[in-house]
């Protein structure tokens, strides 16, 4: 780092995101993205958008509030969009978490929790998951601080209730309860329906997986419009025009088309669970998921030397160095014949080292 770097930064550890490799062309089972196209009404949205990018994009997202809004059944001032949903969240790290009201997330969860409590100077604690990488609900009942809970988990792939998701609400009404959906629509249940109920309730969702817009941010958070006012009081703060007029389009698209969107979840929970089954016949332990990606680990190979010898064969998957998982590997969910070929060349793997 330069000798001008501020020093309430200097010890910061940044987030790793997954590989984006140019120069060799890999089967990508590593960020979780969507193996198939984004809807061609978002593409043709999106195309159309492009004859005015002379122009400020609307920092109210109107037009697209106006859909979203129609869509999950929630009033306008109820929802509001941001670059993908790591801005959102770190929003609400912002907003809701000071010295006198710290963040609390699992020990193993997404990568990005304790960077953010870092980053804005707030204090934090780690609940670690039970030994078989679920949450134990009781940990999290009347704590009384800002909670943040991936639901299905990342990199676990498990999945919370929504009874389970209401108990740790209900009892924690003066503290906000962040429910971070990133992966929920391959599988688990929304707690969108409890926003209503709860006012201390946000719930983020992104696009970028279920919708296949991974490369044009868009996430968004629901909530009460006493915490959306809250939110877009830092959005406004730091870059109210944070939605560019494209990815506008292409939500608005990937909204209207349902039917694209439900047959490409389908599709990719099925070959979620044709890949579990393939990888526990090949003796993996496979964690199940509800999300678009399996968490699994071999008895006999550590998951460094698997993620290794895959990316030396041409297959990218997440390996994590975090002592609790380093014998995991997660696996994105993509097509059939990807899938296909992970479960053949891992079998090849296996056979030379046995």
């Amino acid at each position: 780092m330069s000798k001008f770097f501020s020093k309430k930064y200097e010890k910061l550890v940044p987030y790793t995101p997954g590989e984006q490799p140019k120069e060799f062309k890999y089967i990508k089972l590593n960020t979780n993205e969507n193996p198939f196209a984004p809807s061609p009404v978002a593409e043709k949205y999106a195309k159309e958008a492009a004859y005015d990018l002379q122009l400020y994009s609307d920092p109210e997202c109107r037009d697209l509030v106006k859909t979203a809004s129609e869509y999950f059944k929630v009033e306008k001032d109820e929802i509001i969009f941001t670059n993908g949903s790591d801005d959102i969240l770190n929003f609400a790290f912002m907003a809701f978490c000071d010295k006198n009201r710290p963040a609390v997330f699992a020990d193993i969860t997404y990568g990005f929790y304790p960077v953010f409590a870092e980053f804005n100077a707030v204090p934090y604690e780690e609940i670690p998951l039970r030994e078989d990488f679920t949450i134990n609900v009781e940990d999290y009942i009347g704590i009384n601080k800002t909670i943040f809970i991936a639901n299905p988990n990342a990199p676990t792939g498990i999945s919370l209730p929504l009874s389970d998701i209401e108990r740790i609400v209900s009892s924690n009404p003066d503290s906000v309860v962040v429910v971070d959906e990133a992966y929920v629509d391959f599988g688990a249940e929304s707690a969108v329906s409890l926003i209503h109920k709860y006012d201390n309730l946000l719930v983020t969702q992104t696009f970028s997986k279920s919708r296949s817009m991974a490369g044009a941010r868009l996430g968004f958070g629901i909530a009460c419009k006493e915490l959306i006012q809250d939110l877009n009081t830092v959005r406004y703060s730091t870059n109210p025009y944070n939605i560019n007029r494209m990815t506008m389009a292409a939500g608005i698209g990937a909204l209207e088309d349902n039917k694209y969107f439900f047959d490409n979840c389908k599709i990719i929970a099925k070959n979620r669970v044709w890949t579990t089954n393939e990888l526990r016949r090949l003796g993996f332990t496979v964690l199940d998921s509800q999300a678009n990606f399996v968490f699994a680990k071999h008895d006999t190979l550590s998951g460094e030397f698997i993620y290794k010898e895959l990316k030396n064969r041409g297959i990218l998957v997440r390996h994590f160095d975090k002592e609790r998982i380093k014998d995991y590997n997660r696996i994105s969910i993509g097509n059939i014949y990807q899938m296909e070929a992970l479960i053949e060349t891992l079998g090849i793997i296996l056979e030379e080292n046995k």
